[in-house]
């Protein structure tokens, strides 16, 4: 018997039998069951089943008519709106591949998902279309987009709902406004509306389980983001694995806040919730009151996040207007859950806060705390399917309970490898046992009732408040700027984020008296996503370097981590 068998909770199978359906198949057969049921929930405007449905078959049919083919990749850029579910289900429905991109990457960035996916199509909404436009008019003839499908945000909801939906008045300029369709060579933008009206005939449904369904990017310590190939299968096991582990059904109603341009949002919010024919609550970005005041209008009563919207919620001074009693579920990871806010929650509501942990490449969750032993600061219990174990990264033999080592994993959710990356594919895995495990990077231990814990990183990587922040992609794109000769990238404690990005520069000696800390970090902002823009900038003569050259960031962190 498995050490933490005996945690294991009640009435929930250690292997299950997938369907040997594709994904588009959930959302198609919940559309069959209930037609008129509020799939989501926006702003105060909801969509069926069977109008979701009807839009991403639109969605489909117009794909194809562009030239979208099997196993073509389809760039999605968007925040949480019903837009970006139609979508999604859309390109699966045109046997086609999702490329989920985060919203806030810039076209520097935008620039490597367009090309190393071979993308010749991207579908996006209109505040940050001009990026993606910007992005591939910088590529070669023939590399760069071309078709890019926009959509505005009012396109999903009545802009007169305000009033009694009461979303934040610092989002209404944002969600309202009408921005003229970019115009970049070599490719033309279409209207989503448009779009949504054609009469194109859909084609035949030829996707199996094993085909390609996404290419969400990771990053790493090579620099450039890399695309994990997640077949239909490995999706669907934890999307169903999600549902049964909460005790899920159709009456289920989720809050949706984390992005479902990440793997956790993507995964066990909207793929779990179209699999239950669930409701979805969206939110397109955090708001505490907003939040407290959702939960309680539509009684929700699952709610993944990351700690720190508990924490952002449980401090309001409004938090006594909300009703937080409809919640039965409430959970996530991405970073450690205080002991204080989690007893806090207990007290007033039973809730018990369930950790869980996974990657972009174990299509989310490969651990997650039992709903009825949950532990603190812990990564919980391999889920349904998975054997995991800790090993020594350097002998890659099995180490003693408590031992600390790298954790390892195998189940049907790990991904098939990374997209045009073979060698970066054959590092990710190792054989042990006659077995192929996927080697996460992560340093951590099992206790004796076999429960994993994360105790350090064996990659490089900032968690700036549950978003992965990889070194070498920011030091990659700040060499961009014309006054920086070198710059190494260390974390620095943050009381909220938990981490922040900090960057140590070394400046050009011509640029030394022109170029202040402030104009480093304008620029940053200017140029990558907020979450990975330096927050802090230091200036130094030199970096430290090993006597083959190389930088020793982890002098720098440790320096960093002791002055603070």
């Amino acid at each position: 018997m498995r050490a933490h068998y005996p945690h294991w909770p009640a009435r929930v199978p250690h292997h299950i039998t997938p369907p040997a359906t594709t994904l588009w198949d959930n959302l198609a057969f919940s559309a069959k069951r209930f037609p008129h049921k509020t799939a989501l929930q926006f702003l105060g405007s909801a969509l069926s089943y069977q109008q979701l449905t009807q839009q991403a078959e639109s969605i489909a049919a117009w794909l194809h008519d562009k030239g979208i083919q099997k196993g073509d990749r389809v760039l999605l850029d968007m925040q949480n709106c019903p837009q970006l579910v139609a979508a999604h289900f859309g390109i699966l429905r045109a046997n086609a591949v999702v490329v989920p991109v985060n919203p806030m990457n810039r076209a520097k960035e935008l620039e490597h998902y367009i090309t190393d996916a071979q993308a010749r199509m991207a579908i996006t909404t209109a505040d940050v279309a001009a990026e993606m436009a910007a992005a591939s008019d910088t590529l070669p003839e023939g590399e760069g987009l071309q078709h890019l499908l926009v959509t505005h945000y009012s396109d999903a909801f009545d802009p007169a709902l305000q009033a009694q939906d009461a979303w934040p008045l610092s989002w209404q300029a944002w969600l309202t406004q009408r921005i003229e369709l970019p115009v970049f060579k070599g490719g033309q933008s279409h209207d989503w509306m448009q779009v949504l009206a054609n009469t194109l005939a859909l084609p035949p449904l030829t996707v199996t389980p094993s085909d390609l369904a996404i290419l969400p990017y990771t990053s790493g310590t090579t620099g450039l983001p890399k695309g994990c190939m997640h077949p239909h299968s490995s999706v669907m096991h934890n999307a169903v694995c999600g549902a049964i582990w909460n005790n899920g059904s159709h009456e289920n109603i989720g809050l949706c806040v984390v992005p479902m341009f990440h793997i956790t949002g993507l995964v066990t919010v909207m793929h779990s919730g179209m699999y239950l024919g669930a409701t979805v609550v969206l939110m397109p970005r955090w708001d505490r009151d907003y939040a407290g005041s959702l939960i309680s209008r539509y009684r929700v009563t699952h709610w993944t996040n990351i700690p720190t919207m508990v924490i952002d919620l449980l401090g309001s001074p409004k938090f006594d207007q909300y009703d937080l009693s409809s919640l039965v579920a409430i959970g996530g990871g991405g970073a450690a859950m205080p002991q204080a806010v989690a007893q806090r929650l207990w007290e007033l509501y039973g809730l018990r806060y369930i950790e869980g942990y996974g990657l972009t490449e174990t299509a989310a969750p490969s651990h997650t705390n039992p709903p009825d032993a949950p532990k603190q600061q812990c990564l919980g219990i391999p889920i349904i399917g998975v054997d995991a174990r800790v090993i020594n990264p350097e002998t890659l033999q099995e180490v003693a309970t408590g031992e600390q080592g790298e954790i390892i994993m195998r189940g049907p959710q790990i991904f098939n490898g990374y997209w045009r990356r073979p060698e970066a594919t054959e590092q990710a895995f190792m054989q042990l046992d006659g077995e192929r495990y996927f080697r996460s990077g992560d340093l951590g231990h099992v206790d004796e009732q076999g429960y994993f814990f994360i105790t350090d990183r064996l990659k490089r990587m900032i968690n700036a408040s549950g978003f992965k922040v990889w070194p070498a992609e920011v030091e990659a794109l700040m060499f961009r700027h014309p006054a920086i000769q070198e710059a190494c990238i260390i974390a620095s404690k943050d009381a909220y984020r938990g981490e922040t990005v900090k960057a140590v520069v070394v400046l050009r000696e011509s640029h030394r008296t022109q170029v202040s800390e402030e104009d480093i970090l304008a620029w940053c902002r200017d140029n990558m996503a907020v979450y990975k823009a330096p927050r802090l900038v230091s200036f130094v003569d030199a970096l430290p370097k090993s006597g083959s050259g190389k930088v020793m960031w982890r002098a720098l962190q440790e320096a960093e981590m002791s002055a603070s």
